[in-house]
């Protein structure tokens, strides 16, 4: 398998969807919001009467051809409690026939918002597949209420069928988010005995006094934050737990020059969005003080310098029995136990550190020898010195360029290829329209991107890269002919689909590239490393590489693999690999049922923290409510 087409073990490496066919009609003469209100009229008509071969018949017929475009319906909790991506007509059929909620379902136009209202548009950015998108609100008769898109291709003149069809759950009637409306008094008026003001208040829910949490998160990065976020809107107990110091460690202690490489529109999180004067860039310290401050402002219970020290599963109970260590403000140490439903592990979507495991470590006597997880930053008195960076991805490259600044003499040593892409193009091409200055609202954006079945991005990805990879050619170039090897990922879908079925191996440039084109970083390629020496590295040919520092930057085992050393145990086999595509094309254990009863995993980037991390908490209201029993 080639580098590009490497994707995380055991999940599956989905083809790009068949782009549908283009409009017939011309885009002049379409009359979107008359073609997506008989649509809707159709759709719910179907339900209502529970005519599945009414309601089969308003998706892309099935061919049998793999080169013929095929229908999806990509579901999020609304029919089932469950992420679920399905593919034809008669799969469609069978998953409405087979989910009471569908019992009731009922589909509205969601016109709200310019973006989401009914538009003829293309699907594809280098032309061709026009059709008819819009926005629309769902609900059940069981009290679900979600949102969703519809995007309608037609076949012939004046018959327009779905393509692809998403319906994501927002909440439960009876169990709305204390928010607008319900929320919270925050003061109990009179003169009753005793009365508590807000900070004493405060203090008790933090501390648990009268009552155990029913959810704890072990984790207070992004993951954590926005799942304990989530769970308070619910009005869930949940208590954070975190082995750092402070709320936003886990960003201020990366390395040096660290600075968040996706843009600020695409990171806000939920319900505390970052203000217009929030730099596009986030520095990880100032990301710090927000996690922090974003903590507080939403009342969540995080607890740092705190550990679990042991955990059982009660079968009969559906309970975990957790003892916890913490370091009080006042350093003091106390162990608390408690029984919650459910824990969520939140430590980021990559397990522990990789570093490979090579002979000779033990015997370099250089300065420094780490992961990149735990590089301090180029020494200033670094003139002269020589670095070895291991690894030629993200992380690699800032280290890479934080020593040349620092006066390093320094090689990167590149095993494989990468995928790279200019931070302007990224912007511009990968992100812009939906996440940019003055672009549709966030939580928009987010049902655009998902509404798109995996395969369906992946087909989108392969379009938008080969724009980036044109803009991005001179920087390309340059690098490929000096010495350091591009990919353009699984199916040459770019980053996103590095990052989903990968996990990594890609580099969004902020001036690393350029230090590698002028010579400034030499590149070291394809060769394996043999051996650890004193004053360097070997490789499998023979050669060698003299240096003072070496770094790391070899990422990082899976998720389970931390989640083990956590709740110091096995894992059951039910509990698989997270991360990358199951075989309908939705991720991996990660923000779903993870095979054990009571225990998620939640993570990745802050955008993808922001849109999951509802479906986690709802998921977990489900089964506090006994409406999921799996």
């Amino acid at each position: 398998m080639s580098p590009a087409e490497r994707v995380v073990p055991g999940s599956s490496n989905l083809p790009p969807a068949v782009w549908p066919p283009t409009a017939i009609t011309p885009t002049a003469e379409i009359d979107a919001t008359g073609i997506a209100t008989r649509f809707i009229t159709s759709l719910n008509d179907g339900l209502a009467s529970r005519n599945l071969d009414a309601i089969a018949d308003l998706f892309l017929p099935d061919t049998g051809s793999p080169d013929a475009p095929t229908a999806y319906w990509r579901d999020h909790l609304v029919l089932s409690w469950r992420l679920r991506t399905l593919k034809g007509q008669n799969a469609i059929r069978e998953y409405v026939n087979d989910n009471s909620n569908a019992d009731g379902l009922t589909f509205a136009l969601d016109e709200t918002h310019p973006f989401r209202r009914p538009q003829a548009a293309g699907f594809k950015p280098t032309g061709g597949a026009e059709g008819v998108g819009f926005f629309v609100t769902v609900k059940t008769s069981a009290g679900k209420v979600g949102r969703g898109l519809v995007r309608l291709a037609e076949v012939e003149r004046g018959v327009w069928k779905v393509w692809t069809l998403f319906t994501t759950l927002e909440g439960v009637t009876g169990e709305e988010e204390r928010r607008g409306e319900k929320r919270v008094k925050g003061v109990e008026h009179g003169g009753k005995e005793g009365r508590k003001n807000w900070v004493e208040r405060r203090v008790d829910e933090g501390e648990f006094t009268e009552e155990g949490p029913e959810v704890v998160v072990i984790g207070a990065g992004q993951g954590g934050l926005t799942a304990a976020a989530r769970l308070k809107m619910l009005g869930i107990p949940t208590l954070v737990i975190d082995k750092n110091e402070r709320i936003g460690d886990n960003w201020r202690k990366r390395y040096h020059q660290l600075v968040l490489h996706d843009p600020v529109w695409y990171d806000h999180l939920p319900y505390v969005p970052f203000p217009d004067f929030w730099p596009v860039f986030t520095p990880k310290d100032k990301l710090g003080d927000w996690f922090e401050s974003y903590a507080k402002a939403l009342e969540l219970n995080v607890w740092t310098q705190s550990e679990l020290v042991s955990n059982v599963w009660d079968e009969n109970t559906k309970t975990w029995a957790v003892q916890i260590k913490r370091t009080r403000p006042d350093g003091t140490t106390q162990t608390r136990s408690f029984s919650p439903r459910h824990v969520v592990i939140a430590t980021g979507h990559s397990g522990k550190a990789y570093t490979p495991q090579i002979p000779g470590k033990d015997s370099f006597q250089g300065d420094l020898l780490v992961h990149s997880g735990d590089f301090p930053g180029a020494k200033e008195s670094g003139k002269g010195k020589r670095a070895i960076v291991v690894g030629a991805c993200n992380s690699s490259m800032d280290i890479c360029q934080d020593y040349v600044e620092k006066g390093y003499d320094v090689t990167v040593v590149q095993r494989s290829s990468t995928y790279v892409i200019s931070s302007e193009t990224s912007q511009k091409v990968s992100l812009g329209v939906l996440y940019e200055e003055g672009g549709p609202p966030v939580e928009d954006s987010d049902i655009w991107v998902y509404a798109f079945p995996n395969e369906a991005l992946k087909s989108l990805q392969v379009d938008l890269t080969g724009i980036a990879v044109g803009r991005d050619k001179e920087m390309l170039d340059g690098l490929e002919k000096a010495g350091f090897k591009i990919d353009l990922g699984p199916s040459d879908g770019g980053i996103f689909c590095k990052y989903l079925q990968r996990g990594g191996g890609y580099y969004i440039d902020v001036g690393g590239a350029q230090l590698i084109i002028d010579g400034k970083v030499k590149v070291k390629h394809g060769v394996e490393i043999a051996e650890v020496l004193p004053t360097g590295l070997k490789f499998a040919d023979g050669s060698t590489l003299e240096g003072d520092e070496i770094v790391f930057a070899t990422g990082y085992e899976n998720m389970r693999t931390t989640a083990e050393t956590i709740l110091g145990q096995e894992l059951p086999d039910e509990v698989g690999d997270i991360w990358g595509w199951d075989q309908e094309g939705e991720m991996r254990t990660i923000w779903t049922n993870s095979g054990h009863p009571g225990l998620w995993f939640h993570g990745g980037n802050l955008a993808l923290c922001r849109y999951f991390s509802r479906l986690v908490a709802l998921q977990i209201l489900a089964r506090l409510r006994g409406w999921d029993s799996a």
